[in-house]
């Protein structure tokens, strides 16, 4: 039996995107219905148009270009943004995994998947984009030095975010915020 790649990709349970120098080239339906836009709002835009902020797409940009350049993959948990629709606006923490097809240029061609993860972990709290980072990163387990090495601040720094969240999130420890911003 011969597979059909093209209806494999548009009807994949998860968002699909095909990416030229970070601007979308192709989508399927699921990355449509996810974001809350057609085929025709989404290709020829930027990845921009999916983020909270143009800050957070540039920092996730510069981020990951080293990552994608060593192994060709990336993932993690972020926040995005819906685009249009009735949540149009809404954020939600979505998990973004992605393939340059050559890593001598990690942004040159791509291949993305988003899984939207509104549905077990709700955003509750209005944070700014900065905290944003640093949350997914402290669900991730990693330390304050590690973050901080990752974002270019210094540990401090990071700790005057982590206890910004943690005040946002009434949580008593750092575990807690961890529970805390799963639950949402």
């Amino acid at each position: 039996m011969e597979i059909d790649y093209r209806l494999a990709f548009d009807m994949a349970p998860v968002g699909l995107a095909l990416s030229r120098q970070r601007t979308m080239v192709d989508c399927n339906q699921a990355l449509c219905d996810m974001f809350g836009a057609s085929r025709e709002q989404l290709i020829g835009q930027s990845f921009q148009i999916l983020y909270p902020s143009a800050d957070e797409y540039e920092r996730t940009g510069a981020r990951i270009t080293p990552i994608l350049g060593r192994s060709g993959t990336y993932a993690d948990d972020r926040i995005m943004k819906r685009v249009d629709g009735r949540f149009k606006g809404e954020t939600f923490w979505c998990h973004v995994t992605g393939r340059a097809l050559d890593p001598r240029d990690p942004h040159a061609v791509g291949i993305w998947s988003f899984e939207d993860l509104s549905a077990r972990r709700p955003v509750r709290a209005e944070l700014t984009p900065r905290e944003r980072e640093v949350a997914a990163f402290v669900m991730d387990g990693l330390t304050s030095k590690e973050i901080g090495k990752l974002l270019g601040i210094s540990p401090r720094t990071v700790e005057i975010y982590r206890a910004r969240l943690m005040r946002k999130y009434q949580a008593h420890s750092t575990p807690d915020l961890v529970h805390r911003l799963l639950a949402g």
